[in-house]
């Protein structure tokens, strides 16, 4: 049967953040994957496609990920999924870091649900599988949908590139691990959405990615 996920990615503040709407198509409820600003876009979107938002899911706690969620979550009566409470550290500092870098004036939050390796995160009629992916950032997750060959991996992956390291409690070995052995493992054909720029495969940087594929670490 014919997955039922529907996506679109909407680049959401100066940082070109990759903001996923997300929804059910059986059931048109949706969630907002890293909802990092630009809330009247946003909820523009989900109103063009008739969608009930559910839930919003966070993969890390940087500003550019999480800076509207406050907002949306208070104003529209919804919970917060996501990320892994190792990165409430940063969800504390979005205030501090909106203001450092320009953004509007942000707020924390305490997600109504940590996540963690081996949870499962369901939005209408979906499943999303959660790994934990530390490196980027302590408490990063990633959301992976097995029916649609689809993950939402944020910052730990890009196309020919990798997240950094170089934050506070950020760890190179730790990222490459986790990209090696929580996502390539789940396929070849897996698309991914990252947190900025083009969709790509695992196969893809598994093969050609200059930090982590097999010719790089072998």
């Amino acid at each position: 049967m014919a997955s039922t996920l529907r996506c679109e990615i909407i680049p959401v503040t100066p940082f070109q953040q990759n903001c996923s709407l997300v929804w059910d198509t059986q059931t048109m409820r949706g969630a907002l994957v890293d909802a990092g600003g630009e809330i009247e876009r946003l909820l523009g979107r989900v109103k063009h496609h008739g969608i009930t938002l559910e839930k919003l899911l966070v993969t890390h706690g940087h500003l550019d990920h999480a800076s509207a969620v406050a907002e949306l979550a208070e104003t529209l009566k919804l919970p917060i999924e996501g990320p892994h409470e190792d990165d409430q550290f940063w969800i504390d500092l979005i205030p501090e870091q909106a203001r450092q870098f320009g953004f509007p004036p942000a707020r924390p939050f305490t997600p109504d649900r940590w996540l963690h390796q081996g949870d499962a995160v369901a939005l209408g009629s979906l499943s999303f599988d959660v790994i934990h992916c530390p490196g980027h950032t302590p408490g990063h997750v990633v959301l992976h949908h097995a029916d649609s060959q689809l993950a939402f991996v944020g910052d730990v992956l890009f196309q020919g590139s990798i997240g950094r390291t170089d934050f506070p409690r950020g760890n190179r070995a730790d990222l490459v691990r986790s990209i090696r052995e929580r996502l390539f493992p789940l396929g070849d054909d897996i698309q991914f959405v990252p947190g900025h720029g083009p969709m790509s495969t695992f196969g893809k940087e598994r093969q050609f990615n200059p930090y982590v594929s097999d010719d790089a670490v072998s």
